[in-house]
């Protein structure tokens, strides 16, 4: 029997193996050669040898059963004995070669030894061997980031594969204040810490959307302790100021959720106005009729010169739309000819019949105006049905003229129903006339916006993805130029450095509108997947990037809010589902797991534990996870603050870990009540005037340098 024996196997199931240590065992330590080793502690490990592999198990019970033997004298008193039993969740295999791998795949037999575990043990478990200088990180295989250590062997680092935990997206759940926050921190701050193979990231993106306003504290520090990466990482700190999304990004599933058009008669009005008012643009740079002008110079072939006279001079004669010379005139001013003779004729016909000329001088126009409509219309039929295919592409439009122009010349299209229709979408309209007026609504997704902004769509991805040095130009005074230009001139810790790339993107959604918020996020979400996706071929994945969501629960809920599945939910299922093959990580982070999209969590591939203390919460990790690591969720409901259950493919085994320090933290600490309770405050603290009036300007209060502090007493 080996030296190292402590007990046997008296039982075997799919993933645990039940041991009855030795009598002679008196404690729960044995000696051996190299030290003195643990024998049975919850989350210890043991080794069951099988020829020349030795199977890994993790401690997770330790029981006493007393046992009385019976003797034939039955004069005789015997005392009870006790006899000690572990219960042990095989997690690993540490092969002939002396490699580790995640998973069992011989079993033990009944009466197998059972040994202590040693240090070359762990050493092979933890991966802590050292390598020879000259041997480099294998990135694809090894498990090499430190992110926190063993709470069973201070000694040794619990290290994960930053491919394997990124490729294939993960969650960190817990309750609140179980140190989520610093967990996803102190993981992206161990990644700039990290030397590999003598280089260091320089082309990360990582995209935080930041619910509460935390992070940017941890990426910048304070003043008085910034962060020491600070240079490397180069942080970008998108504010309510910058948070601004333009609304002719959306697609038509965007606009519907957004604005509830009633599927059976408002939905498709609002499609043809929508198609409509994106047409526009293309009319502006190519020699084409918009359909809303097309329609108003057809309906003048209705009237004879001497209808136009009379209806020239009444507010109201059958169905004329003009009423006077000036509307005439606005139609052929709406022709953008680009050189095209065609339009230059129907505009300059437009302008003589808008004239107060004579009868015989408005019927040649009228001719001319049909003669020469006739003919450009035969020339444009495959140029309009083209131009009509682009209602989903980011075209800017005027938010105004759809409400307006563009809803009725939609209704007007509709032969015979034109009065019914106006009524039905009427509320619809003023809906939209709403949202327009609504700052909170109006102002992120600037439906106020008069013009098109140059190259919006390529400014605003470089924008979110922390490249915004690539398309800026110092002369263009766009805002999200504005903005990023405001960051250059801050000072300290707040100012970006001029021609380099920020690694790590905080959008701040704190004062984002709830009513905006989903929308918001799932346009963003749905831009840089449909951006990665139109890369060639062989670009395909080079530009990896994480979208960390915080307090996931609220983009993408398991049940819906009412009777319309989220913008936000279909848009991140389709990241989890598609988003590997393009580079696109996602990190889930949540207090109610339990809450969020089953479809989302059932991508993740690696899982960070924090304690969970809901039952309904804890029931549902089980279901995700492997039914071996069920012992090991056990300990969910009384893990202290910083410790974790990992596991998954990102860490070489299922293992709890005390999560090294985030430095700086991010700013979620709880409160002192007593600390703050016993101390004098300053009568000016807080300034309620100050900041109700930031508050009435939408924004967060900022105290300047000038104004008092809040001391307090040591």
């Amino acid at each position: 029997m080996s030296e190292r024996t402590i007990g046997t196997v008296i039982s075997v199931d799919s993933f645990r193996a039940y041991i009855r240590l030795d009598d002679d065992l008196k404690s729960l330590y044995k000696s051996g050669y190299e030290d003195i080793f643990e024998v049975a502690r919850i989350n210890s490990y043991i080794i069951i040898p099988i020829g020349a592999d030795k199977i890994v198990a993790m401690v997770t019970s330790v029981r006493s059963i007393d046992e009385t033997e019976i003797g034939k004298n039955k004069e005789a008193i015997f005392l009870t004995k006790s006899a000690r039993y572990l219960v042990a969740t095989m997690i690993g295999t540490i092969e002939n070669r002396g490699k580790y791998i995640q998973g069992v795949y011989n079993y033990p037999i009944l009466d197998n030894p059972v040994w202590y575990v040693t240090s070359q043990d762990l050493d092979n478990i933890f991966d802590q061997k050292k390598k020879e200088d000259t041997e480099e990180i294998n990135f694809e295989d090894d498990y090499y980031l430190p992110i926190g250590t063993s709470p069973s062997f201070s000694d040794y680092k619990i290290k994960i594969n930053p491919d394997k935990f990124f490729g294939k997206h993960a969650a960190i759940l817990g309750n609140t204040g179980s140190g989520k926050s610093c967990t996803f921190a102190s993981i992206i701050q161990s990644m700039f810490d990290f030397d590999y193979n003598g280089k260091k990231l320089k082309n990360a993106h990582v995209i935080i959307f930041d619910t509460n306003g935390e992070y940017k504290q941890a990426f910048q520090g304070t003043k008085e302790a910034p962060y020491k990466n600070i240079e490397l990482v180069n942080p970008f700190n998108v504010d309510k100021d910058g948070m601004k999304v333009p609304f002719w990004f959306m697609n038509f599933a965007d606009y519907d959720y957004l604005f509830e058009p009633t599927s059976g008669t408002q939905a498709p009005v609002f499609k043809r106005a929508l198609g409509l008012a994106k047409n526009q643009k293309e009319v502006g740079v190519k020699p084409i009729l918009d359909k809303f002008t097309e329609r108003g110079v057809v309906n003048l072939f209705d009237a004879s010169p001497d209808d136009i006279k009379k209806k020239k001079c009444t507010q109201s004669y059958g169905n004329w739309n003009y009423k006077d010379d000036n509307e005439i005139i606005g139609l052929a001013n709406s022709i953008t000819p680009n050189g095209n003779q065609l339009l230059g004729d129907i505009q300059n016909a437009l302008l003589t019949l808008g004239a107060n000329n004579n009868i015989a001088d408005e019927k040649n126009a009228l001719e001319e105006l049909e003669i020469k409509y006739l003919e450009y219309s035969s020339s444009q039929k495959v140029e309009q049905i083209a131009i009509e295919k682009n209602i989903d592409l980011p075209i800017w439009f005027n938010f105004q003229d759809l409400i307006t122009r563009f809803f009725d010349e939609a209704i007007n299209e509709q032969e015979n129903s034109g009065n019914r229709l106006r009524e039905f979408v009427s509320t619809l309209r003023l809906r939209l006339q709403s949202y327009l007026g609504d700052e909170r609504i109006s102002q992120p997704l600037l439906l106020n916006q008069p013009e098109e902004i140059l190259n919006a769509l390529a400014k605003f991805i470089a924008f979110i993805l922390g490249d915004f040095c690539k398309v800026y130009r110092t002369e263009d005074t766009d805002l999200f130029s504005e903005f990023y230009k405001k960051q250059l001139d801050k000072e300290e810790i707040e100012k970006l450095v001029e021609g380099k790339p920020s690694q790590v993107t905080i959008i701040d959604m704190s004062l984002l509108p709830y009513e905006v918020l989903e929308t918001i996020t799932g346009l963003i979400g749905r831009l840089i997947l449909d951006f990665v996706s139109r890369f060639p071929e062989s670009d395909r994945g080079k530009l990896p990037m994480v979208i960390a969501l915080e307090e996931a629960q609220n983009y993408i809920p398991e049940k819906n809010r009412g009777d319309r599945e989220s913008i936000a939910k279909k848009v991140f299922e389709r990241i989890a589902r598609e988003g590997r093959k393009y580079g696109i990580s996602l990190l889930v982070s949540s207090q109610r797991p339990s809450e969020l999209s089953k479809t989302v969590l059932s991508q993740c591939n690696s899982f960070i534990i924090h304690r969970l203390q809901n039952p309904e919460d804890q029931k549902y990790v089980r279901q995700l996870v492997s039914a071996a690591n069920e012992d090991i969720l056990q300990q969910l409901p009384i893990l202290p603050q910083q410790h974790v259950v990992i596991m998954g493919d990102a860490v070489r085994t299922p293992v709890q870990a005390r999560m090294n320090n985030a430095s700086p933290r991010p700013n979620s600490n709880n409160p002192k009540f007593i600390e703050n309770w016993t101390v004098d405050l300053p009568k000016d603290f807080p300034n309620y005037e100050k900041i109700a009036e930031a508050w009435e300007k939408g924004e967060k209060y900022n105290p300047s340098k000038a104004e008092p502090k809040v001391e307090q007493e040591e």
